[in-house]
């Protein structure tokens, strides 16, 4: 009985430690991989047509938290630099009483940023979803992805390995609360995009007529 038991001991052991290998040998790939097309400043990175912003946390009052604004002020800087000519801003707008979407437009156009250059994705649910849609949707070939540093090499790992050829821009302009928890997050978040690109060949959620990034970004507008 108890030789039974040591030996399933020692399986579940086995079992665990391999699972933990496989874990944080995928973390380590996709994170020194997207690093690889990460830019530090704004200097290096070369003009191409469109900065995707990913969304983030939209206060009760229709602010975006400091993480978000971080982002849209670096796609902002982007634009009136010349390195970028549309916005594509991509995040949660899944129900009347949330939107992150709109808040990023109105914040956007705010900053000078003419209407007609402001492209909004409002089923970008997630990461994967956002890329995806990007690539199918709006017909993006190439791009900046602004975002912050810990969510950065996965969020261009995704761009890349789904054809759209895209280096990042790091948005960290403070210290954000909680930031080992996301930190921590992202390890399992990057074995999610694993198996989404590599195994389980998802689709986004949403797909929808075709916008072509060229056009005019109102035609993405709900609130006019």
């Amino acid at each position: 009985m108890r030789k039974n038991l040591l030996k399933w001991l020692k399986i579940v052991m086995i079992t665990g430690l391999l699972f933990c290998f496989g874990v944080l040998s995928v973390d380590y790939y996709i994170k020194t991989a997207g690093q690889r097309h990460i830019k530090g400043v704004l200097t290096q990175v070369e003009a191409t047509e469109t900065a995707i912003v990913l969304g983030a946390r939209v206060y009760s009052n229709g602010n975006p938290s400091p993480m978000l604004a971080d982002r849209l002020d670096t796609a902002i800087d982007l634009y009136h630099k010349g390195k970028v000519s549309k916005l594509l801003l991509t995040g949660d707008h899944g129900q009347k009483s949330y939107d992150e979407v709109n808040a990023m437009r109105q914040y956007t156009e705010d900053q000078g940023v003419p209407p007609e250059d402001i492209f909004m994705d409002h089923a970008g649910f997630s990461t994967y979803d956002s890329m995806y849609r990007a690539r199918d949707i709006f017909r993006v070939k190439n791009a900046v992805v602004i975002t912050q540093n810990f969510h950065l090499p996965r969020a261009v790992f995704t761009a890349n390995q789904l054809g759209i050829e895209a280096a990042g821009l790091i948005a960290d302009r403070h210290t954000y609360p909680g930031e080992a928890y996301y930190e921590l997050r992202e390890i399992l978040a990057r074995n999610k995009a694993f198996l989404q690109l590599f195994i389980l060949n998802s689709k986004p959620k949403y797909l929808g007529p075709v916008i072509p990034i060229t056009g005019d970004g109102r035609a993405t507008w709900d609130e006019l």
